[in-house]
């Protein structure tokens, strides 16, 4: 089958029968709902891109096993090369959309299992890598979006998941049958789960044998029986249905997050890929989560770019852009913003082989990119909001802007330099607005702090992989101690 359109991409969401609820409400068609809607744009831009010639050697990649052109966010990294192009084509694509396009969590479930199945598999004699590669084949073929969901709920964080006095807050198997098993549980805060074809489930922490329940990982269609989404609030999510494309920040292209629910769902054995091998589940976490936060080196880079570029548009319209304070501000944000590029950029091309075949990145400077990120993206954030001004979050709205009486208004009063309109004006104040306080946030600067981990888990594996004895040593030779 060849790449899907963006549009081709968008109809086969349409044919799978989800069942998801918002706002205490069943929603009866997502793809076309107005607050869904966005997030679902978001995506598709990963199949129209694919489509450009001038993007093609970002977005796609050749398939050695096919020889097939595919879309990068199914592809192994098989070199440096490939994890370099992929923070290149994440940052392309937050550039592009100023969103979470979601498949990013896919591509990095792909790689960590490979990898991770491959050792289950040499040790434990389990037939789980041909699992994966079946469905790997299969994800490719078809051009699928698949999504990655590796947060449980945790229930009381000082209890390990078979110690809950609620076994259901870590997804478990309640039962063993000879074609498969049964799961029940939640994964919470899974981006993109709306608009994937399937879904992996990977175990969220490593793993005692007392465990062998939780230390699971397996795919599932989205339009499982027993598998549901309630999808998450996110500020400023109802503009989207006052009509108008000004006061929502970003009209075309946003993200949602959902608590996915799988109550008592079968999984077929074919389609699992850890069933109880605990020793396993920490090395699939470590692998998924270094992955992962490579990943924000390119995707959190491409919005702030847009947000960096807003924050220099709003000088130019307030008449301040001259101002030496302004200069040094945009100045700070690029270097920022940089900074993590340089990350995403090190620690994949610091990869090495793995025995299965695929190349992983550096961990250390993938768990110090996403460290950064934890904090870079908030200062980028304020000196935006410290450019923008105090009008970003009191200026009237569009309806006001549009009404016979107050228009005029609001025309005089909102307007900046001369040659620009007060439209224009409010657009980039509301681009900024959604971008730091909006729906759009939940993607940019909330998700900088938690996605991927929060910043005491990037902590523990700096600190696991900082090699701080060799580093005495180094010290020791240096300064002529013998012992």
């Amino acid at each position: 089958m060849p790449l899907m359109t963006g549009e081709q991409y968008i109809e086969s969401i349409r044919k799978i029968n989800m069942e998801v609820y918002l706002l205490g409400k069943k929603v009866p068609v997502p793809v076309d709902d107005p607050i869904l809607r966005p997030s679902l744009n978001s995506v598709r831009a990963t199949y129209d891109l694919a489509q450009k010639p001038e993007y093609e050697d970002l977005m796609t990649a050749i398939d050695p096993e096919s020889g097939k052109k595919i879309n990068r966010f199914n592809n192994i990294h098989r070199s440096t090369d490939d994890l370099i192009k992929k923070v290149k084509m994440q940052r392309l694509l937050g550039q592009q959309t100023a969103a979470c396009f979601q498949r990013c969590v896919g591509m990095d479930a792909f790689n960590a299992l490979w990898s991770t199945t491959y050792d289950i598999d040499k040790k434990c004699g389990t037939s789980y890598f041909k699992n994966f590669k079946k469905f790997l084949d299969y994800a490719k073929e078809n051009d699928l979006t698949v999504d990655g969901a590796m947060t449980d709920p945790k229930g009381d964080r000082s209890l390990a998941p078979h110690q809950q006095p609620d076994p259901d807050m870590y997804v478990h198997v309640v039962e063993r049958r000879p074609d498969g098993i049964v799961v029940r549980g939640a994964k919470a805060h899974q981006t993109g789960a709306l608009n994937s074809h399937e879904m992996i489930v990977m175990p969220t922490i490593a793993m005692s044998p007392e465990d062998k329940d939780y230390a699971v990982s397996f795919v599932v269609p989205l339009d499982t029986k027993g598998l549901f989404m309630i999808i998450g609030r996110q500020s400023c999510d109802t503009r989207k249905l006052e009509g108008g494309n000004i006061d929502v920040g970003n009209a075309e292209y946003g993200g949602v997050e959902a608590l996915v629910v799988f109550d008592n769902v079968f999984v077929p054995n074919d389609r699992i890929f850890l069933n109880g091998e605990t020793e396993f589940a920490g090395v699939l976490v470590e692998r998924f989560a270094g992955y992962h936060r490579q990943s924000y080196g390119g995707c959190k880079v491409g919005v702030g770019d847009v947000l960096i570029g807003a924050a220099a548009l709003v000088a130019d319209y307030n008449g301040a852009a001259k101002a030496s304070h302004v200069k040094d501000k945009l100045i700070e944000m690029t270097h920022l913003n940089e900074t993590l590029y340089c990350c995403g950029i090190a620690c994949s091309a610091e990869g090495t082989p793995t025995e299965s075949g695929n190349y992983i990145i550096n961990l250390l400077l993938a768990n110090v990119c996403k460290q950064n990120v934890t904090r870079f993206p908030y200062e980028i954030v304020r000196l935006a909001e410290d450019i923008a001004g105090g009008i970003m979050v009191t200026a009237p709205s569009e309806k006001d802007l549009h009404d016979p009486k107050l228009g005029p208004i609001v025309e005089k009063y909102l307007k900046g330099v001369a040659g620009v309109s007060t439209e224009d004006r409010m657009r980039v104040l509301r681009l900024i607005e959604n971008l730091s306080l909006g729906t759009a946030a939940v993607g940019y600067r909330t998700e900088s702090m938690h996605g991927a981990g929060s910043p005491q888990a990037q902590r523990i594996m700096i600190a696991r992989q900082g090699n701080i004895p060799a580093k005495k040593e180094l010290a020791k030779k240096i300064a002529g101690i013998k012992k």
